[in-house]
C-alpha cells in the first residue's frame, strides 16, 4: 500500500498539505498543526480507519467483551437480596456489594471520587492513555461494538469511503440499516445505565408500560438515546478529542518517562523503499496510519489526538514481519526511552499521587470501619417548639430511627435520662433495611425545675446476632425564660 492509498483508506479529500500525483486526486496527510477529523473549511472529514490485527487487538478485544458483560449483568445481579450496585437518588438509598447505604453517608464518596481521580492521575503519569485505549467506556463501545457492526454492513474501509460519496438513492438501504442497528444498541446501553439509578424490576415493568406511568424516567431514555446514538454515528473521535477533559489534562500528567506509544525515529528515519541503499526501517507505507481510529502519523511525534490504541504498533509489526525485519519500529516507550535512555519507573509525581491515593484510602476504610450501623436521632417536632400547660413545659419531638444494614432489626427505645417525665409510644420496633421510621416523643418538666441547658436522652437500641448496639439520642428542652430578678 502506498501513502496516497493509506490516506485514502483514513478518509481524507480535503486539501490540507497535500500529496500530489499525476492522474490521482489531491489527498490530505494528517500533520501536528491540525485535525484530522476536521476539514479546513470546518466540515466534518469521516475517518474510516483500516482493519488490523495483532497481540494488542486481541486483547482488547478480550478485556472489551469481558467489560461490556459486566456492564450489561451488574443492574441483574444481587448479593444479600439487594442490587450489587444501586444508586436510588428518589429514595435515597445506594446499594454496593451487598453493603446499603443512604444519603447520611454521601459524604463518603468525596473519597471514592477523589480516590478514582488519584488512581487515574498515577496511571496517565506512569501509562499515558492506557486508560483511554482499553477500557474508557467511550473507546470500549465504538471499537467493540458500534464500529464492527459498521463493518459488518457496510464493508471494509474503502467501501465505506466510497459510500460516503454515493448518492443517497444508492446507499439508502445500507445506511438505514446501520442506523437501525446503531439506535437499538443506543437503547440497550442507556436502559443498561438506567439499571445502576433504578431497581431493575421497575425498569422492566416500566419498559413495558406506558410512557406516562415512568415521566423521568422516559425523557431520560429519549435523551440518553439520542445522544449516544448522536456521538456513536457521527461525533466518535472528536469526543475524546474535544470534549473529554481527562484527555486535555493529561498533557500536564505525562513527563519524559511516561508510557505512549510512538515512532523510533532513530531507527525509522531516512524513510525509503525495502532495499534502498541508506533507507531507514520505516518503508513509508502508511499503514500506521490507514489503522489510526483519530487519523493522526505516529511518525509526527506525540500528539493530543492519540488514544494509545496500539493499532499502529500492530500495523508496524505485521510490516516489519513480512520484510523479516525487528518489531518494534512503533512501539510502547517512554520519550526517554525513544531517545537512546533507560526509563524511570518511580520519580516525584509519581510518589505524590500514590501517597495521596494512599491517604483516600486509608480514611475511606477508617470511615467506613466507623460507619454508624443505624441512626437515632431527636428531631423536634412541627408547630411550636414548646408549651407551657399549667405548671408543666411540655416539648414534643421525633425520634427518627433509620436501620442501615442490610437486614431486618430489632430496636427498643429507653428513657435514660432523669429529666421530668418523658413518654415513649411505643415498644420494640422492627425496622427492615433502610427503612425510615418516627416515634413520637412527649417530654414534660415541671416549671420550676425547667433551666437552660437541660436535654431529653433516650437510649436506642439495635438487637441483632452477635451482641446489642447502642446509641444515645439527645436533644436540647426549650422553655420559657426565667423572670429576670
Amino acid at each position: 500500500m502506498n501513502a496516497q492509498q493509506g490516506a485514502g483508506d483514513a478518509g481524507g479529500v480535503e486539501p490540507g498539505k497535500p500529496v500530489v500525483q499525476k492522474g490521482r486526486p489531491v489527498v490530505r496527510r494528517p500533520d501536528v498543526d491540525t485535525l484530522f477529523c476536521i476539514n479546513p473549511d470546518g466540515s466534518r472529514n469521516a475517518i474510516h480507519p483500516a482493519d488490523v490485527a495483532g497481540r494488542f487487538q486481541r486483547r482488547k478485544q478480550a478485556l472489551w467483551l469481558l467489560l461490556i458483560a459486566i456492564y450489561l449483568a451488574v443492574p441483574w445481579l444481587k448479593v444479600g437480596g439487594h442490587p450489587v450496585l444501586l444508586i436510588d437518588i428518589p429514595h435515597r438509598h445506594f446499594y454496593l456489594l451487598g453493603h446499603t447505604f443512604n444519603a447520611q453517608d454521601f459524604w463518603l464518596a468525596f473519597f471514592l471520587v477523589t480516590g478514582v481521580g488519584f488512581a487515574l492521575f498515577m496511571a496517565a503519569a506512569l501509562f499515558g492513555r492506557l486508560w483511554c485505549g482499553y477500557t474508557c467506556p467511550h473507546t470500549v463501545f465504538l471499537e467493540g461494538v458500534f464500529r464492527r457492526v459498521e463493518r459488518w454492513i457496510e464493508g471494509p474501509p474503502a467501501a465505506r469511503a466510497r459510500l460516503d460519496k454515493a448518492p443517497l438513492r444508492a446507499k439508502l438501504v445500507r445506511r438505514g440499516l446501520k442506523m437501525a442497528a446503531f439506535l437499538g444498541i443506543s437503547a440497550v446501553i442507556a436502559h443498561s445505565f438506567l439499571g445502576y439509578f433504578m431497581p431493575i424490576e421497575v425498569l422492566a415493568e416500566a419498559v413495558v408500560s406506558r410512557p406516562s406511568l415512568h415521566p423521568t424516567a422516559f425523557g431520560f431514555m429519549v435523551v440518553a438515546t439520542g445522544l449516544l446514538f448522536v456521538n456513536f454515528t457521527w461525533f466518535r473521535e472528536q469526543m475524546c478529542i474535544v470534549v473529554c477533559p481527562y484527555g486535555r489534562l493529561q498533557g500536564a500528567l505525562y513527563d519524559q518517562d511516561t508510557l505512549l506509544v510512538g515512532y523510533d525515529a532513530r531507527r525509522g528515519e531516512p524513510r525509503g523503499p525495502a532495499g534502498a541503499a541508506g533507507a531507514g526501517a520505516c518503508v513509508d507505507c502508511y499503514r500506521c496510519v490507514s489503522v489510526c481510529p483519530t487519523g493522526i502519523d505516529i511518525r509526527n511525534g506525540p500528539q493530543l489526538e492519540c488514544v494509545g490504541c496500539a493499532n499502529c504498533i500492530d500495523a508496524c509489526d505485521d510490516v516489519m514481519a513480512k520484510l523479516g525485519r525487528a518489531k518494534g519500529l512503533v512501539r510502547y516507550d517512554s520519550q526517554r526511552g525513544f531517545a537512546g535512555a533507560g526509563r524511570r519507573f518511580w520519580r516525584g509525581r509519581v510518589f505524590l499521587y500514590a501517597a495521596l491515593l494512599a491517604v483516600g484510602v486509608g480514611v475511606l476504610s477508617l470511615a467506613l470501619t466507623r460507619r454508624r450501623p443505624f441512626e437515632a436521632m431527636l428531631l423536634r417536632g412541627p408547630g411550636r417548639a414548646y408549651a407551657v400547660e399549667g405548671d408543666r413545659v411540655h416539648n414534643i419531638f421525633d425520634l427518627q430511627l433509620i436501620n442501615k444494614r442490610p437486614g431486618r432489626r430489632e430496636f427498643v427505645v429507653a428513657v435514660t435520662g432523669s429529666v421530668g417525665e418523658t413518654v415513649v409510644t411505643t415498644g420494640p420496633l422492627e425496622l427492615d433495611s433502610l427503612e425510615v421510621r418516627k416515634v413520637p416523643v412527649h417530654v414534660f418538666v415541671p416549671l420550676p425545675q425547667f433551666k437552660a441547658g437541660l436535654k431529653a436522652e433516650l437510649t436506642v437500641t439495635c438487637r441483632e446476632d452477635g451482641g446489642d448496639l447502642v446509641r444515645l439520642a439527645t436533644a436540647p428542652l426549650l422553655g420559657p425564660s426565667p423572670p429576670p430578678r
